[in-house]
Parts: C-alpha cells; sequence; structure tokens
C-alpha cells in the first residue's frame, strides 16, 4: 500500500475536519472549557445550597409523656446555637469552623391542632411525640421528605436524640453504681486499612477514569466520524474523490486513521481537564498538611497500560462509529444513527462503577466493558498480562472486522451513490419497502450487532438470575430480534430462513458429519484446554452450574433451544444473505468465524467456528436448514447426556471424561474424519457436486 498517498489524504481529511467547527468544539471547548466550568459550577451551587442550609430557621413541635424531658433537651441545644452565634470574643477562623448556624425554634404543641395539616402548610419543619411502651419512652418524629428543610429539621432533630441518649444511657449507668466506660465500651476495636495509599487513590480514578474515557473517545471521533463519511456525501464532494488515482482502500484506512487520530488527541486532552479538576480539587480542599504521599511512579505500568487501551478502542470505536454514519446521506441522519450506538457505549461504560465485577476472559472479549474493567484493575494494580493481551487483540481485531465492513460498503455504488434501499432498509418507512428477497447485508450486520449485544448483556443478567431457564431467555433475544427485523423489512420467511424441505439423505449425511465433527472437536478441545486452562474451568463451572434440572429440560434448553434459534440467525438470516453477496467460500468461512466469536471463549473458538462452517456447508449443500438444527441438536444433546451419565458412559467410552494420550487423539481423531467424509460423500452423490 503506498503510504505517500495515505499521508497525503490523512492530510486532506485532517483539513476537512478542522474547517468544521462542531469538530473544534467537541475536542476543545468541552473538555478543556466546559467540563471544568460545570464541575467548579456544580461545586458551587452545592456548597450555597448546603450553607443556606445551616443558616435556616427550623419549627420544631414537641408533644410527649416524658414531663417536658427532651422538651427541655431541645431548650439547652436552642442556648447554644445563640451562644455560639452571639460570641463576639470567638476568632474569625474559630467562627468558622462552627458547625451549626441555624435557629432552632421551639413552637407550643397545644397550638397545633392536626400536625399533618400543619407539616404540609410548613407552619412547622418537625413534629414530634412521645409516649410511654413497655416501661421506656418511645418518640417518633413526623416530618415530610419532600420538603427539604422539614428533611433537615428531622436530621437535626435525630443527631439531638442521639445526644439525649448517651446522656440518658450514662445517668441510668450511673444510678446502678457501674463504670460508664467498662459498661458501654467493654471492648475496643479498630479497622486497620491495609491497602497502600496508591491502591485507595486508584481504585477512586478506576471507577470514574473508564467511563470518561470511553465517553470522550466517543464524542471525540462521533463528528469526524460524520463528517467524514455523511458530510461528504452531503457536500457531493465524495465523487470527485473516488475518481482520484487512490483506491478504496487507501481512502479507507486514511478516514480511518483521521477518525481515530482525533479521537486519541480528544481523550487525550480530557484527561487532562480532569487532572487539573483533581488537582483544583486538592487545593481547595487543603488537603497538603494531612493527605497521605503517593509515589506516582507505582502508576508507570498502569498509565503505560491504559494508553495502550486507549489507542486499542480508538481504533475499535472509530471503526464502528464510521460504520454507522456510513449509510447515513445526510448530517442530520448520521447523527440520528449514531445516538443508539452513544447509548449503548454509556449504558455499558458504566460497568465500571459496579464493585465486585469479575474480570475474566469472557468479560476481556466484551466490547467497551474490557477497557473498562481493564483500567480499572490496572489502577489498583491487579494485572494479568494473558488478560491485557486479550483485551487489546480483541478490540483490534473488532476494529480490523469493522474496517473489512467498511471497505465493503464503499466497494458497494448502490450504497454509496443509491437511494438506500440496496442498504440499510430497517430505517426506512415499512410502506415504502417491497416484499421477498432476503436482508440486505446492512440489515443483517446490524441485527448481529443488536443481537449480540442484548444477549451480552441482557442474556447474562437472565443466566445469573434464572439460571437454566435463563439461557433459555437469551435464545429467545436471539430469535426475537431478526424475527422482527425480517417481518418489518417485508422479506421472505422461507428465503430468508432456509425454510426447504430436506431428502432423507440430508439428515443420513447430517448426522454421520456432527458425529465425526464431534470426534474432531474433542481432539481440537483437549489441545485448546492445555493452552488456556482457566477459560476451560470457567466454561466448565457455567456447565455444570446450569445442570442443576432434570435431563428433559437440559436437552430443551441447552439443546433443542439453540439448535432453533442460533440456526435460523447464524445458518438462516446471515448465511442465506451472505451467500447472495459473497462467494459461498466466504460467507461460509465468514458465518463460522463469526459463529465461533459468538461463544465468547478461547477455548471454544475453534471448535464452535469449525462447526458452525460445517453447519454452513450442510445447509448450502442440502438447500434447507432443518439438517442443520438436527447436527445442532445432536452435538448438544451429546455434551448433556454425557454430563448427565458419567458412570455408564464412562464404563463404555472412558475417553469422554479422562485427559487424551497422543495415541487415543490421533485415533479418535482418525474416526471423526472417516464419519465425516462418508457423511460428505451420501451429500454429494445426494445432491450433485454442483449444488
Amino acid at each position: 500500500m503506498n503510504t505517500k498517498i495515505i499521508k497525503t489524504l490523512v492530510k486532506k481529511e485532517i483539513l476537512d475536519v478542522f474547517r468544521d467547527k462542531k469538530t473544534v468544539i467537541m475536542m476543545l471547548v468541552v473538555p478543556v472549557l466546559l467540563y471544568p466550568l460545570i464541575f467548579i459550577g456544580a461545586m458551587t451551587v452545592v456548597s450555597m445550597i448546603s450553607s443556606g442550609m445551616e443558616k435556616q430557621t427550623y419549627r420544631v413541635a414537641v408533644d410527649a409523656q416524658d414531663e417536658g424531658a427532651f422538651l427541655q433537651k431541645l431548650e439547652q441545644a436552642k442556648e447554644e446555637l445563640q451562644t455560639q452565634g452571639s460570641d463576639d470574643e470567638s476568632s474569625e477562623a474559630e467562627r468558622d469552623t462552627e458547625e451549626a448556624t441555624y435557629e432552632l425554634v421551639l413552637i407550643d404543641a397545644d397550638s397545633i391542632s392536626d400536625y399533618e395539616e400543619a407539616l404540609n402548610a410548613e407552619e412547622i419543619d418537625a413534629y414530634i411525640s412521645g409516649q410511654m411502651q413497655d416501661g421506656r419512652m418511645q418518640y417518633d418524629i413526623y416530618y415530610l421528605s419532600s420538603v427539604t428543610n422539614s428533611s433537615y429539621a428531622k436530621s437535626i432533630v435525630m443527631d439531638i436524640f442521639d445526644e439525649y441518649k448517651e446522656e440518658m444511657t450514662k445517668e441510668k449507668i450511673i444510678e446502678a453504681g457501674l463504670d460508664v466506660h467498662e459498661i458501654l465500651e467493654p471492648v475496643g476495636y479498630e479497622g486497620e486499612d491495609i491497602a497502600s495509599s496508591e491502591q485507595s487513590l486508584g481504585s477512586i480514578i478506576g471507577s470514574i477514569l473508564p467511563f470518561m474515557l470511553i465517553v470522550s473517545l466517543l464524542m471525540g471521533t462521533m463528528y469526524p466520524a460524520i463528517d467524514t463519511t455523511a458530510g461528504e456525501r452531503e457536500r457531493g464532494t465524495l465523487e470527485t474523490i473516488l475518481t482520484l488515482p487512490v483506491t478504496n482502500r487507501q481512502l479507507i484506512v486514511s478516514k480511518f486513521l483521521t477518525v481515530a487520530m482525533i479521537g486519541i488527541i480528544s481523550a487525550m486532552l480530557n484527561i487532562i481537564s480532569m487532572g487539573g479538576i483533581a488537582f483544583y480539587m486538592y487545593q481547595i480542599m487543603d488537603l497538603q498538611s494531612d493527605a497521605q504521599a503517593f509515589d506516582l511512579m507505582q502508576f508507570v505500568p498502569a498509565l503505560l497500560v491504559c494508553i495502550l487501551a486507549i489507542l486499542a478502542f480508538s481504533l475499535f470505536i472509530s471503526a464502528v462509529t464510521m460504520c454507522v454514519t456510513a449509510f447515513a446521506k445526510t448530517y442530520k441522519e448520521a447523527n440520528n444513527y449514531i445516538t443508539p450506538l452513544m447509548l449503548v457505549v454509556m449504558f455499558v461504560g458504566y460497568i465500571g462503577f459496579i464493585p465486585n465485577i469479575e474480570f475474566n476472559q469472557t468479560m476481556a472479549m466484551m466490547p467497551v466493558a474490557n477497557i473498562c474493567l481493564l483500567i480499572k484493575n490496572m489502577l489498583i494494580f491487579k494485572i494479568d498480562y494473558a488478560l491485557i493481551a486479550i483485551v487489546l487483540i480483541s478490540n483490534v481485531a473488532y476494529a480490523l472486522f469493522a474496517i473489512l465492513f467498511l471497505s465493503k460498503i464503499y466497494d458497494s455504488e448502490a450504497i454509496l451513490f443509491g437511494d438506500g434501499k440496496a442498504g440499510m432498509q430497517l430505517f426506512e418507512k415499512r410502506s415504502n419497502l417491497k416484499k421477498g428477497g432476503v436482508p440486505s447485508m446492512s440489515d443483517v450486520w446490524f441485527v448481529f450487532a443488536l443481537t449480540t449485544m442484548l444477549f451480552l448483556y441482557g442474556g447474562t443478567i437472565l443466566q445469573v438470575n434464572y439460571g437454566l431457564w435463563g439461557v433459555f431467555g437469551s435464545q429467545m433475544i436471539l430469535l426475537g430480534v431478526p424475527l422482527l427485523v425480517v417481518w418489518y423489512t417485508k422479506k421472505d420467511m422461507k428465503q430468508t430462513y432456509g425454510l426447504q424441505k430436506a431428502k432423507a439423505a440430508g439428515y443420513v449425511g447430517g448426522f454421520f458429519q456432527i458425529i465425526g465433527m464431534f470426534c474432531i472437536m474433542l481432539v481440537v478441545s483437549t489441545l485448546m484446554i492445555k493452552l488456556f486452562p482457566d477459560s476451560a474451568s470457567n466454561i466448565t463451572n457455567v456447565f455444570s452450574e446450569l445442570m442443576d434440572g432434570s435431563l428433559v429440560e437440559s436437552l430443551l434448553v441447552i439443546a433443542v433451544t439453540p439448535a432453533i434459534c442460533e440456526e435460523l440467525l447464524f445458518r438462516g438470516v446471515m448465511f442465506q444473505s451472505m451467500k447472495k453477496r459473497y462467494r459461498i467460500s466466504t460467507a461460509i468461512i465468514l458465518v463460522g468465524v463469526i459463529f465461533g466469536l459468538y461463544h465468547m471463549s478461547l477455548v471454544k473458538f475453534i471448535p464452535t467456528g469449525l462447526l458452525g462452517a460445517v453447519l454452513c456447508y450442510t445447509a448450502y449443500k442440502t438447500g434447507s436448514i432443518y439438517p442443520a438444527m438436527m447436527m445442532h441438536f445432536v452435538n448438544n444433546a451429546l455434551s448433556v447426556v454425557i454430563s448427565y451419565f458419567p458412570e455408564q458412559i464412562g464404563k463404555v467410552f472412558p475417553i469422554f471424561y479422562e485427559e487424551l494420550k497422543l495415541s487415543e487423539s490421533l485415533i479418535l481423531l482418525g474416526v471423526g474424519l472417516i464419519l465425516f467424509s462418508i457423511g460428505q460423500i451420501i451429500l454429494r452423490r445426494s445432491y450433485g457436486s454442483n449444488k
């Protein structure tokens, strides 16, 4: 690829972007000026409100059968407040440290006919009643939580009650002739925080910084992405660029590098801005005298990893935003498209605020969440190099995948210059759509992205709360979302899902193939387990937790449901649409890779990827999705049965429960290849070699 041309194109794109005032505002004005002003302004407002609350007058009425004991305590508190307020001899520094500057007014309870009406009319702020119950006084404080003064008055009265209770307790102990200190404090205890000052600081920063970073990166890449795609199309300059002696790949790379670069600059400016705010807080809170010393050098490794994470995420989010905005024909339409993406990214970014989220290999592959958790763990010095590698590699991989998708967009004249009907039809008015056909690739990618996101987060919540039946609910997401899109875009259900009848030979050939693949995948899985033991352990634990129901329930949820829902999505909507756009081999490999990634496990990626490709081939060869459903069911059902009957099956096939030796692996691999080949022969003889 000619780097000189790319440099020239990048320079041109950057100049175009910086001519747009919106981009400059989002990059410079918002992080450098607006964020500090908002933060300082919010602090000032809170301080003013707090100061105002402490200088208010609070009216309290007492109706208690305690011979005026608590009323006397309130009178004493009132006198102390008056003494503090009229003490002219106190120095200015002492007056600044006074905590209570409010005024307490005691209202005669006999003058109040109905305390509820008085509270609602704000004639009083708190009403105290008290009567004897089981030999002791029971006080009730009536207030309105919806009224600020009333709520604050309740807090004041509660503080006075705490002091009053302590005084009464000491009097009772002294009357009994006992030692107050010995009775009230029979044991001593004190918490000792062994976390270093750096860990404490990192814990605070780690909850806030990741969210701010991903939002700033999204905001930084959003407008350049819109400008370099929809903006250029709306200005009519895209046609001129495509007539230049540059390839589409060079054009895409230059636009992508421009958006990513601006996103990184925006993120760095946000970090500097937040650092300035933190320094300002440190100064105004006057923490220099009693703050613990921090060794900033300990944060250097975390900082370096954070920079790498920012770079990786910038590549990912830049590619994603460009993919979304590339479908828009105008600047306004691109803003509408980007809003759902912004909401999803912000929603997922809140994971950094949730305590006790385990950062494992599965979470390390989840976009957006993996960056937040990685930065959070690095700042508290939890370093796992394997997880760091997974996060960085997965983000780069997702970015490359998005760029490949973007290249397909720029290779399509119908999408770039057409009316949009060959592109994303989901956002078109339904009455304007024609019936028939299969979904466009734009709709397919959108459906897959939306379904995956809902499955990852909504499905995880369902599985955590409902176990086995949560899996059933998550599978319904895979079924429901694509089905709604297919219905809305008026596509042919039979053609989109491959719901044609299959010959009996299709099922027989598929059965031999899946039994052979089961043996092959067992060998491959054994190898992957040795490479990634932690991931394998997590899968085993999750699978064991799901096996808490009956055999019938497990077969229904783990075997039948995925065989229907996953096949309708992957070998139905995705494969049937892809084989119309790409070569068959490309479509089979692409769906296989996506199917492997969908299972979110390093151990399962290669086995499930191979399985996904074989299922695609069978669906293509037979012209029907039903044999693939049968194969999927058999594969999952074998796993369930093996888990439920370890003793019985172990006597006949001990290889399912023992670590495979090299000789056993070779035998099992040979048997699998033979059975798989038999299935292939049956399919080819029944359907022909040109099918």
